[in-house]
């Protein structure tokens, strides 16, 4: 049996912190527009590709032509906030990507993300050599919950979809994971909120073998890892 095997990660949430950039980029983008748009909204629709968020803000004149010349701009300013202030990864994200890396692990990025910001993400964060695909929104024709962006990533890696572990913070995405038939950790505030084969508030609090264990089924002994940690 292949003893290959692969991590594929989302970004805005799991691995950064990257909320308040995009609520930035998006509020001030469609001030430009004449639309204003709440936290709230913003909020609910963090993580969803542009062409899925903008026909709700814009309504009738929500055109293919403005949809593209709006997205655009809204991620031209979020990779310039990016590009002014940096960016910090998530507690344990660093470590967890090197330490993958290191165990021989494939690892891709699967985002609703342009490729451009996430380029931009992966060089602030000094992480490009750690990945050996990259899955964009401009890859895939259906956002999440379909699995098309998992299995995409997959396929570029050359790993089956049994051999890959997910990591989401979003319950489209682990939704996509468990339609794509591959296991899936859960991390973030809303962790508890996630039907993931594992959940972890921060990736710093997972066992040094979770991800061998959970890939094995073994999610009862990460659990009991992850707890006899935290007493």
């Amino acid at each position: 049996m292949s003893r290959t095997r692969a991590v594929l990660w989302d970004m805005d949430g799991t691995l950064i912190d990257s909320e308040e950039f995009h609520w930035l980029a998006w509020k001030q983008t469609m001030a430009d527009e004449g639309v204003a748009i709440t936290r709230d909204e913003f909020l609910a629709s963090f993580g969803q590709r542009n062409d899925s968020i903008l026909p709700r803000w814009l309504g009738s004149v929500a055109t293919p032509e403005a949809i593209e010349r709006i997205g655009n701009a809204k991620e031209e300013r979020y990779r310039a906030f990016v590009r002014e202030h940096g960016m910090s990864p998530l507690p344990g994200a660093a470590g967890w990507l090197r330490r993958l890396h290191g165990e021989g692990w494939r690892q891709a990025i699967a985002s609703a993300a342009p490729r451009d910001n996430i380029e931009v993400i992966l060089e602030a964060l000094g992480a490009s050599d750690l990945f050996q695909a990259i899955v964009a929104a401009e890859d895939v024709h259906k956002g999440k919950p379909d699995p098309e962006v998992f299995l995409t990533a997959a396929s570029k890696l050359g790993v089956a979809p049994k051999r890959c572990i997910v990591v989401e913070d979003a319950a489209a995405g682990i939704e996509g994971a468990r339609r794509a038939g591959m296991r899936s950790i859960g991390v973030g505030r809303n962790e508890k909120s996630l039907a993931a084969d594992l959940i972890v508030k921060t990736l710093d609090l997972l066992s040094p073998n979770s991800f061998e264990l959970l890939l094995l089924g073994d999610e009862e002994t990460v659990a009991a890892d992850m707890h006899d940690r935290s007493t």
